[in-house]
Formats: structure tokens, sequence, C-alpha cells
């Protein structure tokens, strides 16, 4: 078991306006991004920094029409990461737009060879047009307001419903507050944590001897600007506490995805599955699952079965044996030990890898239901 922070974080820094009390009012501040939004794909070359008294920098960008876009924070950094102008510089320097834009042209125009950009603008209710993002040409958005329209379609409001912004210590809340919210969005990306505390997934003898339960929970994260990677995490989970701490977390599993030309159809083929799948799934068959795999001996010796089937045989016996205080015996200890190890490694492929082992083989305990058990 361990405690998650991922949520925990997103809780502790989102400022009040990028707080929100329902799916419902997610979807309607990202679909009308979305809806006021247009990629153009230019050369840098077509890009030209102006000097602008009424934009926070001092400069705006303008494209081969000639009309002005403001920019923000992250549309700064990223044209100075692609004129290799030291943009922090020339912030804390106050210098004067006209030399900024300048030095941004000169990188823009000269410094680098010519290359295509995927301009994103932005249009706000005031009409001003800002400069959302400057990403490379094979950059593969997937826009923030289709993931909310999934989770409206597969979970409605996210509050009301069985799976909902988590209660406080498994206590569900009465409402749904900017307080104590786990639903997130900026111009920048999206954030959402949802669980179903409802159903719970009894598990037998799980503390000295004694039963308990744990809910399902997950989380997806999305930057339609390049801010962060497309991220689906699963897990089950003992309760929430005020501060958005995931405590007693375990069999957790994240989908991971870079923002290339193949996102989209790696959002459609992997990610929306598992929402709808989660939806529509009975905690029973994991229930059914655990306890076979409670009660299943390991039929050869540890280390091979763990050698086999998870190339490594040591750490995860280590692993196991601090977090349970006890040797691998069973199917579902080697499971517990193999999930708390992955937890551990650095490179995303190499825990995925060793999580979905461990995920099959809770499956094939439930043969003809192992799509439902699947996190």
């Amino acid at each position: 078991m361990t405690t998650l922070t991922v949520a925990s974080r997103e809780w502790s820094t989102r400022p009040a306006d990028e707080r929100f009390t329902s799916l419902h009012a997610l979807a309607a501040y990202k679909n009308y991004e979305r809806e006021h939004s247009r990629r153009r794909t230019l050369a840098n070359r077509d890009l030209t920094i102006v000097p602008s008294t009424t934009d926070v920098f001092d400069i705006a960008v303008t494209g081969p029409n000639g009309n002005p876009a403001s920019l923000t924070n992250w549309s700064y950094n990223q044209l100075s990461s692609l004129s290799g102008v030291p943009g922090e510089y020339i912030v804390r320097s106050k210098m004067p737009g006209a030399l900024a834009a300048n030095n941004f042209n000169w990188g823009l125009h000269h410094a680098r060879t010519a290359e295509s950009v995927s301009v994103l603008l932005r249009q706000r209710e005031d009409k001003s047009v800002w400069l959302g993002a400057l990403n490379g040409p094979n950059y593969g958005p997937v826009w923030d307001s289709e993931i909310v329209e999934t989770l409206v379609s597969e979970f409605g409001d996210g509050v009301s419903g069985e799976w909902s912004v988590p209660g406080e210590f498994s206590k569900k809340l009465t409402s749904v507050t900017k307080e104590n919210t786990t639903l997130y969005a900026s111009d920048r990306d999206m954030w959402v944590f949802l669980a179903d505390e409802t159903n719970r997934i009894e598990i037998q003898d799980r503390r000295a001897g004694k039963s308990s339960s744990l809910a399902r929970g997950f989380y997806i994260g999305n930057s339609e600007v390049g801010a962060k990677r497309l991220t689906l995490g699963t897990f089950l989970f003992d309760y929430v506490c005020c501060n958005r701490m995931i405590w007693g977390a375990r069999d957790s599993s994240e989908i991971s995805i870079r923002h290339t030309s193949a996102a989209p159809h790696r959002w459609l083929e992997e990610v929306k599955p598992v929402l709808k799948t989660l939806k529509n799934s009975s905690p029973a068959p994991m229930t059914e699952a655990i306890r076979e795999a409670k009660k299943t001996k390991l039929k050869e010796d540890v280390d091979s079965f763990l050698s086999s089937r998870f190339g490594v045989s040591s750490a995860i016996k280590s692993t196991h044996m601090l977090e349970e205080g006890r040797p691998i015996e069973t199917v579902w200890d080697a499971i517990v030990g193999a999930t708390a190890y992955a937890r551990e490694l650095v490179y995303i492929d190499a825990r995925v890898k060793i999580e979905r082992e461990a995920g099959a083989m809770l499956a094939k305990l439930v043969p003809n239901k192992a799509e439902l058990i699947a996190l």
C-alpha cells in the first residue's frame, strides 16, 4: 500500500478560477475554448514580433496577415525556446518592447533554419486574440474539451453519480465546492479525479486477519498546448482526506501519452475504452479475483515465478516484505509486491510493463470477466 500525492498537489496549487464544481461547468469552459481556438501550421519566418505597450510582455506576435496576438506565460516561454532568446532575462531586465522584439525576430528569422511551427490562436470573451501555444509541426493535440465531454458522457456531472468527486475519509460530500473539488482546468491544461466509493471492493483477511474494503478511483490530465502529457491513472484506495491525499492506494496503473502525431489515435484506442470500462464494470469480478488470488499458493519457487513473469525477483520480494511484513506466498502476494516495486521505477515503460503483467495475472483468475477487472 502507498499514499498517492498527485491529487493533493493539484488541490494545493490551483487558484480559485481553475477550480470547478461539476463536470458540466468544466465542459462549458473547455468547449468555449475549443470553439474559439484554431491551429495553423506556419514557418517560423512567417512570425514577426512587434512592440506592444498594452501587453504584459510589451510585445505581441503577428502572422502573415499582420494581426497581433498577445502572449500567455506559457506561449512566451515557448517563443523564448523557439527563438533561442533568454526570455527570463528580458523580463527581469525590463527590456523595452522594441529591443525585445528585435532579439526575438533575429532568433526566428536568422539564428534558426526555416522550420514549420504549429500555432494555436485563441479568442477570449473580450474579442482579444491570444497566442496559446507554439508547438512542433508533428504535434498531435488531444483537445481538453474532447476528454471532458467523454467524462460527462460516461460519468454525468461528476457530483451526483456513483463516480464523483471523492468524499473526505470515505464520507460523501454534502456539496462540491471550490475548496474540496478535484475538477481543475486552466488555459493550458485540465485534470480530474473521480472515485466510486459506493460500490467498494471487499477484501478478506486484509489486515491482521480482519476484512476491509477498497474504493476504485482514477485521475486523468491533459494539456492541448503541450504543458503535460495525456495521462490516465487508475487505482484502488482506502480513503481521501481533506487535503486530497489518497491513502492506502494499491494496484495502481498509468497510461501516459506524448502529444505526437499518433496521440489522437492513442486517445481513442487506449484511453477512451478504459473510461467506458470503468463506468460499466462491476466491482464484483475484482472482489472474486482478489479472493481467488489470496488463496492460490504459488506452485513453483518464488524466484522462478517472479523472474519468469517480471524479469526481476529479489527486489520484488524485498518490496513486499517491507510493505506487508512477511514473505511472498500466494499469487496475490506476488501481485502486491510487483505493483509496489513498479511504483519505484523511474521509467514509465518499465513500470507499465510490470503493472500490465500483474493485471493479467489477476485477470486470469476470472477469465470470462477479465475485461471487467482490468483497471
